[in-house]
């Protein structure tokens, strides 16, 4: 497994909407074992593939039990409203408060290439959503309001003054 470098704001790949995958091949498998790998070495509950500059419909969810693999998914129904904070591997050390449907009912393609249906509910469902509007060029900054947005962008602009690119390493705590 590699650890593959984060796309930051700014990237162009975060705000493209992902290429569906035509079939899942050993290329698509070895994506998902990086992502699963790279996501839990930074600390992250998911991971979607153009966060790591492959745009391509892929993405990975693991909030302590039962990890979820998301190729080509589609949310099929939502219902109930929660508000929680969320922040993103893309945008670190940036949280805000983010309305999201308590629960998710969603189509998803296994790693055998057959689609199956997945419920969630709770921070399950919310990472889900999360990483489902990475797919689609989506970042949770747009789903707040115009100031909260622009005072969190100023936030990040300044934290990186003076960075250059729109990528980082992921390291091993430790290492």
């Amino acid at each position: 497994m590699t650890l593959l470098p984060i796309h930051l704001l700014g990237s162009p790949v975060l705000r493209e909407r992902a290429r569906e995958v035509p079939e899942v091949t050993h290329q698509v498998r070895h994506l998902v074992d990086d992502l699963f790998h790279t996501m839990r070495t930074d600390g992250g509950v998911g991971l979607a593939a153009n966060q790591v500059g492959v745009a391509e419909r892929v993405a990975v969810v693991d909030t302590g039990n039962d990890p979820l693999i998301l190729i080509n998914p589609v949310i099929l129904e939502r219902s109930g409203s929660q508000v929680d904070e969320e922040g993103c591997l893309s945008i670190p050390e940036v949280f805000a408060d983010v309305e999201r449907a308590q629960h998710v009912l969603i189509e998803t393609t296994t790693l055998d290439g057959a689609r199956t249906r997945v419920e969630a509910d709770g921070f399950r469902a919310r990472a889900i959503q999360h990483e489902i509007d990475h797919l689609d060029g989506i970042l949770f900054l747009d789903r707040l309001s115009p100031l909260k947005r622009r005072m969190l962008t100023r936030k990040w602009q300044k934290m990186r003054a003076g960075s250059v690119g729109y990528t980082r390493e992921v390291v091993p705590k430790g290492g």
